[in-house]
Order: structure tokens, then C-alpha cells, then sequence
């Protein structure tokens, strides 16, 4: 008995004849006819009753129809189980505090590596920590080093901070700004920034910011709006348009150095990636 011929008792059943269930197949009705003998033999039960022009399932069929549905309900599932595992043991999961780390990260790997599978989150210090202590993630980037036995670090990369200001604006013209300077404006900001929000909201306390979640709209919106946004020097940063100056600002607390970290036990596949990662850094 084999797994094809248990697939073909379920289609013959789902469609009544053997011609029908055979073109869904891509098989010949004989080719099928002979398949459906070989199991009827192995059973040692007709499973179908047939009439010249007719075949009809009959109880041996049925209880046959019922345990090959469970046999490849089974199969099924064992499928999409190591294709489960397949994909995770190809998923990189990264908890960043800031949406540049991960876009750097991804390039790098992926260049090495175009079959993994990146899977960042954008969390708090605190959170991307945690998950790296209990396991949930593979890498945690952050914005300094943990003090913590078990986890590696290693400097990873630099953002410098920019305000992107739109022609026309008074500050357009401007070589540099202060975060004194820029207190009290309205700002466009896109919502997946981490790190850099809790940036803005001590060094900008009197500004006011309109918040767009969706990435995709905010870029249209930054092409289209006459607010102030904020850019950053990452390669990778998409919100500079030719209607913006980004033009730096000068306070420290406008320029991160981002951390990779992994625990010390981390699997070697890790550990490599790890190695590949920090030393383009």
C-alpha cells in the first residue's frame, strides 16, 4: 500500500468516477483503474461496487475513504512541520532598539547568506535584553553594551541623527541645528523608530510630533508635507527626498553607536553570523 494510492481513493471518492478523478490526477482512466485493483487486492475488499455505466462506494470503501483520509491528514501535518523547522532553523530573529541596525543587518547576512530568513522586532532596551536572556530572539541590537556575563557585545554601527527640513522652511539654510533650536516645532514622525522616540520626546519636550505607523505612507508624506521630519545618515534610510535638507544636529545625544549582542551559548551558526556581522563594523 502506498501514499499515492491512498490520494487516489480520496479523489475517486470525492468525484464519483474514475474518468473524472483521473484527469484531476493527470492520469489515464486504465492507469487509475489498475492502482485502484492493486489496493483493492492489498485490502482483500472490492471497495467500490460497479455497474456497467456507474461505480458507487460501498462500506469496505468507506471505512477505507476513512482511515486514508486520517493517514494523509497525518502526512500533512509531518509536512508543514519540518517545513517548520526548515524555516526556523533559517530565521534569524533580532530584537533591535532601532529600525537602522536591522536594515544593516539584513543586508549583510543576506549577502552571505540569501537563504536566511530575518525576522526583526523593534522593542525597548529592556525588552530586547530580556529576550535575548530567555531565548526568544537570536540577536538583541541596543544602544549600549549589557552588563550582563552571558551576553557578547561588539560595536555594530553609528547613526548620526539629522533634521530633514523641507525648501522654504526658516532653518532650510542652515549648516547645523540643536535640539534647543528645533524645541517647539511640529514634527512628521514615523512610528517604528524605538530608540529614537524616547530621543525626541526628552530632548524636544515643548515640540509636538504627528505620528504615521504605516512606513510607506509616511515616505509619501514626507515628499508631500511642509513638517519638519527627522532622518538619520544610515545608508539604508529611505526619507531623504530632494525637497529636504537633512542637515545634522549637534547635540551628543543625537549620535547612537548600536551594540550587537548574543549570548555567550548561542549556536554556532549564530556565533558565525555574529562574526560576519561585527566585522564589517
Amino acid at each position: 500500500m502506498e501514499l499515492e494510492q491512498l490520494r487516489q481513493l480520496d479523489v475517486i471518492a470525492r468525484y464519483g468516477t474514475l474518468q473524472a478523478a483521473a484527469d484531476d490526477l493527470h492520469l489515464s482512466q486504465s492507469a487509475l483503474s489498475r492502482s485502484l485493483k492493486r489496493l483493492e487486492d492489498d485490502l482483500g475488499k472490492k471497495l467500490f461496487d460497479r455497474t456497467k455505466n456507474s461505480m458507487s462506494i460501498n462500506a469496505a470503501g468507506r471505512l477505507a475513504l476513512e482511515h486514508a483520509q486520517a493517514i494523509l491528514a497525518e502526512e500533512r501535518r509531518l509536512r508543514d512541520d519540518f517545513d517548520a523547522l526548515a524555516k526556523r532553523e533559517r530565521t534569524v530573529r533580532v530584537a533591535s532598539v532601532a529600525p537602522a541596525p536591522t536594515w544593516r543587518l539584513s543586508s549583510l547576512i543576506l549577502e552571505q547568506n540569501p537563504t536566511e530568513i530575518l525576522e526583526p522586532d523593534i522593542v525597548s532596551p529592556k525588552e530586547a535584553v530580556a529576550r535575548l536572556i530567555n531565548g526568544a530572539c537570536d540577536f538583541a541590537v541596543t544602544a549600549e553594551a549589557p552588563r550582563l556575563p552571558v551576553i557578547r557585545s561588539s560595536v555594530f554601527m553609528h547613526e548620526d541623527l539629522y533634521a530633514n527640513v523641507p525648501k522654504g522652511h526658516v532653518l532650510y539654510e542652515r549648516d547645523e541645528l540643536t535640539f534647543a533650536e528645533l524645541d517647539g516645532l511640529t514634527f512628521l514622525v514615523y512610528g517604528g523608530i524605538g530608540f529614537w522616540h524616547e530621543v525626541h520626546e526628552r530632548m524636544l519636550p515643548f515640540a509636538q510630533f504627528v505620528t504615521q505607523p504605516d512606513r510607506t505612507i509616511f515616505l509619501q508624506q514626507v515628499r508631500t508635507s511642509n513638517l519638519l521630519t527627522f532622518t538619520t545618515n544610515a545608508p539604508e534610510n529611505t526619507s531623504r527626498h530632494e525637497s529636504r535638507r537633512a542637515i545634522p544636529i549637534t547635540d551628543p545625544e543625537a549620535h547612537a553607536t548600536f551594540m550587537l549582542c548574543m549570548r555567550d551559548d548561542a549556536p554556532e551558526r549564530v556565533k558565525t553570523l555574529f562574526e560576519l556581522a561585527t566585522a564589517e563594523a
